[in-house]
């Protein structure tokens, strides 16, 4: 009998191209049968991930790019390998590619492929595969999103940021951003405009819709204002109203987790109504922000006519 190779030998990165294990000798029929012994998964026509190995985007990722190696991780899924944050990213929301050749035609399910130029600096690797820069995913954002998911992404990349349970530093600057639009004239004209509306320091995605939210009804307080109690301790409020005398924090998705976290957080802003500047604090959810909206608008529209008289 033919001694054949070890399909977990001719793997990479946990996937196996059929093609690969039928050059290296492995018969159709052979391997279609120790694929389904094995607990091989398929992925997608032409290529498994190896047994208990989950089909997560970086391995789906990899088989497209294996079956097709001129392709570039781009857009939405090349945000998710640099842990840059989007709006409400979904499971079922297709794997995103470039293709620099612009002689892309196949069809794959759940597979989107955009045929636009790259210069070599647009090009990094992650994870062993090939995908578009920061800088390059954030102006592909910023071309092809709406406004407030494409400021959420460029407010998530350019500063520090607790992302799937690991803290990730700022991946760029403004500066580059707004050089590399520039340097394009496609789509560029509106996405540089939208680089006015970035805060850098914004904490979170919800942080960054209640800003965009302010503004769009014409108010527009102080973003990550530093105080100090009478006591001296330092508190930093996601907005201020220095007029009005009006603090408004934005509290993410995440609930406390434990006790001590949740006294902490009463103490904090315990705290924050001791500085002299705040005489009124509002606190919204994410939810708040991002399904009614409309509803904390009409609450600051309030408190600040209160305050004000």
């Amino acid at each position: 009998m033919e001694e054949r190779t070890a399909l977990r030998e001719l793997a990479q990165g946990g996937v196996l191209l059929t093609c690969r294990a039928l050059e290296s000798g492995w018969p159709r029929r052979s391997l279609t049968r120790a694929l389904r012994a094995e607990g091989w998964g398929r992925l997608q026509a032409g290529a498994w991930a190896e047994p208990g190995r989950a089909p997560d985007p970086p391995t789906r990722l990899r088989a497209v790019q294996l079956l097709n190696q001129r392709l570039v991780v781009s857009h939405s899924s090349a945000a998710a390998l640099w842990r840059i944050e989007t709006l409400a990213p979904s499971a079922k929301a297709p794997l995103e590619f470039i293709d620099p050749a612009l002689s892309f035609r196949g069809k794959a399910k759940g597979v989107r492929v955009h045929r636009i130029l790259l210069d070599p600096g647009d090009v990094a690797t992650r994870y062993g595969l090939r995908v578009t820069s920061p800088v390059r995913t954030l102006t592909d954002l910023l071309r092809s999103l709406p406004r407030d998911e494409a400021v959420v992404a460029l407010d998530s990349a350019l500063t520090y940021r607790r992302v799937a349970g690991a803290r990730r530093a700022p991946l760029t600057g403004l500066d580059a951003v707004g050089a590399a639009l520039s340097a394009s004239s496609q789509g560029s004209a509106r996405a540089l405009r939208w680089l006015g509306l970035c805060d850098p320091r914004a904490g979170s995605p919800a942080e960054t819709v209640a800003r965009l939210r302010m503004a769009d009804s014409g108010l527009r307080p102080e973003s990550q204002v530093e105080l100090f109690t009478p006591a001296g301790r330092r508190a930093v409020l996601d907005f201020l109203f220095r007029r009005e005398g009006l603090a408004v924090e934005i509290e993410g998705y995440a609930y406390h987790g434990t006790r001590e976290a949740h006294r902490k957080d009463v103490s904090r802003f315990n705290q924050v109504l001791q500085c002299t500047e705040v005489r009124n604090l509002l606190r919204f959810t994410a939810q708040d922000v991002f399904r009614e909206s409309d509803r904390m608008i009409r609450e600051i529209r309030a408190a600040l006519v209160v305050l004000g008289r």
